[in-house]
């Protein structure tokens, strides 16, 4: 009898196991266990989110999802985005407005080819929602010319061109810890272009953040999480802005177990949300 019921205890013990299972935990950036209720109460006291992602992680792009919608519940929302270049803002007011279908823009507009599954749904409630989509991203032309040439070429550019990019010249610091790692990783071959090409993109996200702010609202950035880990890029150049702007970051990263922060991660955003290394990816 006993041995019975230690063997349904066990069979309870396993199944409950089983049963609470995540797919993902939520850290504060010391490596404490945080939750999602946590997170919203923080996103919705703050002027910026900017949500750090794995582009091709589906659960990342489904919590970015869910957060807006709460967040969007209490507080006036501008939502926008790495994944649209500002170039093609014109497209995209025209489908939020209704002007054009999904198929209009897709012909007129340079989307990722991950578009449908992980941004429509986030451009779709900015639509429904008839609140601005703000594409931040410098074109991707102009950020592959820093790349090949820095960025004293993008002076030559005429002014009509320059409307897309962050007010030049930008600031570069290359002591910041994320682009020397990236120079770091390179072995110094290309010189300091790379970084600077992360850079632009950087600078040119925080001015369009920084220029569509509004009074008593929260604006939701969507970025790869290398954009924001460590309170630096697009976080760095939105307090060049303004030194007293209150910002929330979150970063993406994935482990084998997501029940303990791993301790390289800490420190790495005020959120640091950790998915299990086999979730689906979206490509």
């Amino acid at each position: 009898m006993r041995n019975t019921i230690s063997a349904v205890i066990s069979l309870l013990s396993f199944l409950l196991t089983a049963q609470n299972k995540s797919p993902y935990q939520l850290f504060d950036k010391n490596g404490k266990k945080t939750t999602y209720d946590k997170l919203l109460k923080a996103s919705l006291s703050t002027e910026v989110v900017l949500f750090g992602e794995h582009h091709n992680n589906s659960v990342v792009h489904w919590l970015q999802l869910e957060l807006t919608k709460d967040i969007a519940q209490k507080r006036e929302v501008v939502l926008g985005a790495e994944m649209l270049e500002a170039d093609n803002q014109k497209q995209l007011d025209a489908y939020l407005r209704g002007e054009i279908d999904q198929k209009q823009l897709d012909s007129t507009a340079r989307l990722w080819s991950n578009y449908e599954t992980d941004y429509k749904p986030l451009v779709d409630f900015a639509k429904e929602l008839k609140v601005p989509f703000i594409a931040t991203n410098i074109p991707r032309r102009y950020a592959s010319m820093v790349f090949k040439k820095g960025l004293e070429e993008l002076e030559t550019l005429p002014d009509t061109d320059k409307m897309w990019i962050a007010p030049l010249p930008i600031e570069f610091d290359l002591n910041l810890p994320g682009y020397k790692a990236m120079l770091d990783m390179q072995g110094g071959h290309a010189g300091d272009k790379m970084p600077k090409a992360q850079a632009i993109k950087d600078a040119t996200m925080a001015y369009f953040i920084y220029k569509n702010l509004r009074v008593n609202t929260v604006f939701v950035h969507y970025n790869g999480t290398y954009h924001s880990d460590n309170f630096e890029g697009i976080n760095w150049y939105l307090k060049k802005e303004k030194a007293a702007i209150k910002i929330i970051t979150i970063a993406t990263v994935e482990q084998k177990d997501v029940a303990k922060l791993e301790k390289e991660h800490y420190n790495k955003a005020d959120f640091i949300l950790v998915i299990d290394e086999d979730v689906t990816k979206t490509y």
